[in-house]
């Protein structure tokens, strides 16, 4: 495996790398907008494809690179269902797993920081955002954070991790990099408590400035989604009702982007073919399936995903690639349900 640890000095970020080998695909936990040509260099040099893009929760001390890495690579960006941002690809829930070729990263729900914190787990490595630090844990006086929400995800769910678990978190003030889950119910004062109130007591005195930031990245972080209603995309964007008419007639082929995980919990739209969006370029490539076919019926391709983001860069990677007259569901999947049309369950 390889694993990357990236640090942004302003605001004491630590980013993470992701990948099962060199030449394959990978995934960025964390990002920070300053560094994305630091990013870019190295997925190069390692000859490494991005096709995810994650945040463990809306951040608070500095502005995402989401947005950006998705425009620069097309990836998919993801982040937990409580999340408020306005667009992502994906969105996560405890149990659920983000999968890139060679590995898996299960999601562990863990409120308290936040309402939308997450932490994602490798078999032997956890990525606490800024749930657990080394020999600390996050701030829990904004953006509905819950010192005793914090204190059931740390000690009811992280704490019952093995104690080689390796600790990584999102951020470190003192220039620590790893620890373990050993180290931290030892040594970590705390997590010297004897229960939530006690926990509780301990994050309300703090009395800690706001990060300097706030006040712009928290709504910047918000708003990172690909806008579907823009004059580019409104070309291409058509409504649940749209679609429901395009394909009455067999003239349109429905394409369903999403990953094999998200059709079985949701279901998919009958009639609908699946091309997942991270192979997109072997479907609509020169003799590839979904060009193929589309040639021999003569038709057209509409493409859906969860919220839209991805079917709208589709598109995009669609028309670069020489496909034309390819359109997409605005609001996904989402959007289709909401307009009362078809779910079918696998």
């Amino acid at each position: 495996m390889l694993f990357r640890q990236l640090f942004d000095a302003n605001s004491c970020t630590y980013t993470y790398l992701i990948a099962s080998r060199s030449g394959g695909e990978a995934l960025i936990v964390d990002s920070v907008l300053e560094h994305v040509e630091q990013y870019i260099r190295i997925l190069d040099q390692l000859d490494l494809k991005l096709v995810k893009v994650v945040d463990t929760h809306t951040h608070a001390d500095h502005i995402t690179a989401m947005g950006a890495l998705r425009d620069r690579t097309k990836c998919v960006t993801v982040m937990g269902d409580r999340s408020a941002a306005d667009v992502v690809s994906m969105r996560v829930s405890e149990g659920e797993r983000i999968n890139i070729e060679g590995l898996s990263l299960d999601v562990i729900f863990t409120p308290g920081h936040t309402d939308d914190s997450y932490t994602f787990r490798l078999p032997d490595r956890i990525l606490t955002g800024d749930t657990l630090f080394i020999r600390g844990t996050g701030r829990t006086d904004f953006q509905n954070g819950d010192p005793e929400a914090q204190y059931d995800s740390i000690f009811n769910k992280l704490l019952r991790l093995p104690d080689d678990t390796l600790v990584y978190p999102g951020h470190d003030y003192k220039g620590e990099t790893v620890s373990t889950i050993g180290e931290e119910r030892q040594f970590n004062p705390r997590l010297q408590v004897s229960g939530a109130t006690a926990y509780a007591n301990i994050m309300n005195s703090l009395n800690l400035a706001n990060p300097k930031m706030m006040d712009e990245a928290v709504p910047a972080n918000q708003k990172i989604g690909v806008s579907q209603g823009d004059d580019a995309s409104a070309a291409w964007g058509l409504s649940a009702d749209d679609v429901r008419n395009c394909c009455l007639d067999g003239s349109y082929l429905l394409v369903d982007l999403r990953e094999e995980g998200e059709r079985k919990m949701y279901g998919v739209i009958p009639n609908s073919v699946h091309a997942p969006y991270t192979e997109l370029d072997e479907f609509v490539c020169e003799g590839g399936l979904l060009r193929e076919m589309v040639k021999k019926a003569g038709q057209h391709i509409i493409y859906y995903c969860a919220f839209g983001e991805r079917s709208a860069l589709a598109v995009q990677v669609s028309e670069v690639m020489g496909l034309k007259d390819v359109y997409h569901l605005i609001g996904g999947i989402a959007a289709w349900k909401a307009a009362e049309g078809d779910i079918q369950k696998m």
